[in-house]
């Protein structure tokens, strides 16, 4: 297991990484409980399809999702995705690294504060998720429940300005 504080966290496009830790990643069941669209089997075809749907972003977009590692180490995936006038902020990890997300979080909302297409950025959590202050803490204010995708979440928003 990696340090979840003193490592050096980058990032870097999801072509850029094994597809093969990608799909290790997404093939464990403990992410897929924080996943409720993730209702099918992972495999390496999952794994391209989902790679080349998340550069598809970062050419219609030019922004998109991005491989976080820590200490060059990939442990999870994450960045924005515009919805319609939103951009929405995701973050999947790897189980040992679930720590990191708070820094992680941070540091793409700092490349989002900088970018002026962006004066706010929304955040779907799952219903199963139960921890939720560190979103309040950094001043999201939460806008209710939603259904995306056939799908419940809780729906939050955070200005960037």
């Amino acid at each position: 297991m990696i340090p979840t504080s003193p490592c050096r966290l980058t990032f870097a496009r999801l072509p850029d990484v094994s597809p093969n830790e990608i799909t290790a990643h997404m093939s464990d069941p403990r992410v897929a409980e924080h996943m409720p669209l993730l209702d099918f089997a992972w495999d390496e075809s999952k794994t391209r399809e989902f790679i080349e749907a998340k550069e598809e972003c970062w050419r219609r977009d030019g922004l998109g999702h991005w491989a976080f590692l820590c200490d060059g180490l990939y442990v999870g995936w994450g960045g924005f995705q515009k919805e319609g006038d939103e951009w929405d902020f995701g973050l999947v990890l790897k189980p040992d690294h679930f720590g990191l997300g708070m820094r992680l979080t941070r540091k793409a909302l700092d490349f989002a504060k900088a970018d002026p297409r962006i004066p706010f950025v929304t955040f779907l959590l799952p219903m199963s998720r139960r921890r939720l202050r560190g979103l309040a803490r950094m001043g999201a204010e939460y806008i209710g429940q939603i259904d995306y995708a056939g799908a419940r979440f809780r729906k939050f928003q955070l200005s960037t300005s």
